[in-house]
């Protein structure tokens, strides 16, 4: 990397720092504790405001997701595809979840490991928020945020207990039609002295799905089982939590689950993730003392066996991830600086086919960074957010071939208020990624002579948005610019494992807005992602990075106090993408489509403590496929993607104690 690239950026990051600092050594001797600074609008997110998404708290009552399609089914700027849970394909502006930077509780999770598997890395039923940061990602988001972040918060007993109370439960229960049969779920959760603890486990048990003809959809059936464990110990001034998540899905499916083959058969498939972390933190922080540090391990297993003796047959993926991270945030009249360090050790171990000359591969990553981020408000209208990290990294691959070498990385974000309804934002970012493994279960069908090439380079982002928002006291708006573009990702094609040349790049625009009247809330996004790889449009064959085109969401909340009744509906569409490149590479055009899903939800007067809720997806049982999804096409005597589910009625009981 060119130091000069990093100028610009870096001399925003300076400047900012050195600002904030100065108007520090002019403090009184008072000490002042700011709130969370956040980008405007009212008091709006920062993520919200420059182009990202949240999934807050009462959004997830709300929509009460069985599964990430239904999490962001508000989202238009984030599409899953469909299939049963283990192929749900998580992709933001038409990049897949891969190329951020994900973490669930602050742990980083791993990437997809295979094209065919999903992205999908924690139980919806576990979550309190979730918060996507498109673009130029902070520093302390974590190493190689390509394309932005991802963060996932799951709950624990300090969120539910209630006022006075040392003891809480929750019991939930759904049925439903068209496959998707009963899932249950409960949680306890306590406090005795300094220790509160939190046990939650979830399930659902069905049948293979039908789409909106009628059609089953091999592969669907829903099998998952999870459990998740929260410990907390406060003495004095300091907390320690010990966390505990277990994520398993046993079910026969689709040996490439995210495409319809014809004649293809179902088999034994288990995927399944043990997460273990130790936190500290401080319940009493001050200016100067605010610390984060947390210790983590976390195991990935992909089991495909009892396979029948062919090319792609039988297939073991393990991947084995532990690490930490070490910070503290100091407070400023202008805001606030988080500076620490982390690191990551993964693991990788491929058990391949079994019928080639080369059935085991072990390898593995090593990385440590270093990381600043401030993110500061100030008198005149201007709001910043920049920071920067500096990373090494190491690759060892399975021919016992050392890779290593470092890179620094820098964003920022600045705004400007003009006045208290109108906001204008621009953000940049340059990201050096280490060797990007990416897809590693491709190696599963590389015989003894894969290997390394010896110029196998680290990776590079870049990542631009400018933007405007917009409100007032019951509505507000925006609308976000961007563009990404993506350098030195892992080619697997034959005789060796090396960079792919091509640049990957996502670029269009993004709008929202939402208005409340009274006990009726309305909202609305849109999409427009261009995604090309090397110039040209990216083929929508379920990859990395695939076309979405336009997309748009429409929803309605109404409350009906008199009645302790919600209800509400939500709109996605998609439109038609029709591309010379993809239809000479034998891909049929992608029709567009139109879904809408309802809801009512009631709290009877006398039982306060449960609520009913009935739910209907796809309500006039439209037939299609998510963008994102492999799409349809001539190759290999004929491909069809994974349709979504048809109409699904669902009655779900909740109970609270």
């Amino acid at each position: 990397m060119k130091f000069t690239r990093l100028m610009p950026l870096a001399g925003v990051s300076l400047l900012a720092l050195s600002s904030a600092l100065h108007a520090e050594e002019k403090k009184q001797e008072e000490v002042t504790v700011l709130d969370t600074i956040t980008v405007i609008n009212q008091g709006r997110d920062n993520v919200v405001a420059t182009g990202g998404t949240v999934v807050s708290e009462d959004e997830l009552e709300k929509l009460k997701p069985a599964n990430v399609s239904e999490l962001f089914s508000r989202q238009s700027s984030i599409t899953v595809s469909g299939g049963g849970g283990p192929s749900k394909r998580i992709h933001v502006f038409g990049m897949e979840q891969s190329n951020l930077a994900v973490t669930v509780d602050g742990v980083p999770q791993t990437a997809t490991s295979w094209h065919h598997t999903g992205s999908s890395v924690i139980d919806p039923a576990f979550l309190k928020r979730v918060e996507v940061e498109a673009g130029a990602a902070a520093a302390d988001s974590g190493f190689a945020a390509a394309a932005g972040a991802v963060r996932y918060e799951t709950v624990g007993a300090k969120d539910l207990l209630e006022d006075g109370k040392d003891f809480g439960a929750r019991i939930g229960t759904s049925v439903g039609t068209n496959g998707s049969g009963v899932s249950g779920s409960a949680a306890a959760y306590g406090r005795v002295g300094d220790f509160d603890w939190f046990v939650m486990t979830h399930g659902q048990k069905g049948k293979e799905y039908k789409d909106g003809h009628g059609d089953v959809v091999k592969g669907t059936e829903p099998a998952a089982r999870n459990i998740l464990a929260k410990l907390g110990y406060e003495i004095e001034d300091n907390r320690f939590e010990l966390g505990y998540e277990r994520s398993r899905d046993k079910a026969d499916r689709l040996i490439k689950m995210n495409m319809g083959l014809a004649g293809d058969e179902l088999h034994p498939l288990e995927v399944a993730r043990d997460t273990v972390k130790l936190t500290y933190s401080s319940t009493a922080p001050t200016d100067l003392w605010d610390p984060e540090f947390m210790l983590y391990y976390s195991q990935n297993d992909y089991w495909r066996t009892n396979y029948q003796n062919r090319t792609n047959g039988n297939m073991i993926l393990n991947e084995d991830l532990y690490g930490g991270k070490i910070q503290n945030t100091f407070t400023i009249d202008s805001g606030k600086i988080t500076a620490g360090l982390d690191f990551g050790q993964h693991d990788y171990h491929t058990d391949n086919y079994g019928n080639n000359n080369r059935r085991y591969r072990d390898f593995d990553t090593t990385q440590v960074g270093v990381f600043t981020q401030g993110r500061f408000e100030f008198d005149n209208g201007f709001n910043v957010s920049t920071g920067a990290r500096y990373d090494t990294h190491r690759f060892n691959d399975w021919d016992d071939k050392r890779f290593s070498d470092s890179g620094a990385s820098v964003n920022a974000t600045v705004a400007y208020k003009f006045t208290e309804s109108f906001e204008v934002f621009a953000g940049a970012s340059r990201t050096w990624l280490g060797y990007v493994i990416g897809d590693y279960g491709y190696v599963h069908a590389r015989d003894n002579a894969f290997y390394t090439d010896p110029s196998f380079d680290t990776g590079s982002a870049k990542n631009f948005k400018v933007g405007a928002n917009f409100g007032g006291e019951d509505w507000n708006a925006g609308v976000t610019l961007f563009d990404t573009r993506i350098n030195g990702l892992p080619n697997y094609d034959a005789p060796s494992l090396n960079n792919d040349p091509n640049e990957y790049r996502s670029r269009g625009v993004t709008l929202n807005a939402s208005y409340t009247w009274e006990e009726t809330t309305f909202g609305a996004t849109f999409t427009h992602a261009r995604v090309t790889a090397g110039g040209k449009s990216a083929l929508p064959n379920s990859g990395t990075f695939m076309p979405v085109g336009d997309m748009a969401t429409f929803y309605i909340d109404h409350a009906i106090p008199d009645y302790n009744m919600k209800v509400g509906t939500t709109v996605a569409w998609a439109g038609k993408i029709s591309d010379a490149l993809a239809t000479a590479s034998g891909f049929y055009d992608q029709p567009s489509y139109t879904v809408v899903n309802i809801y009512t939800e009631w709290t009877p007067p006398s039982y306060e403590n449960v609520t009913l809720r009935l739910s209907v997806d796809n309500l006039f049982d439209r037939k299609y496929f998510e963008r994102s999804s492999y799409a349809t096409s001539s190759n290999r005597g004929g491909i069809d993607p994974v349709y979504a589910a048809g109409r699904t009625i669902t009655l779900h009981a909740g109970v609270k104690f």
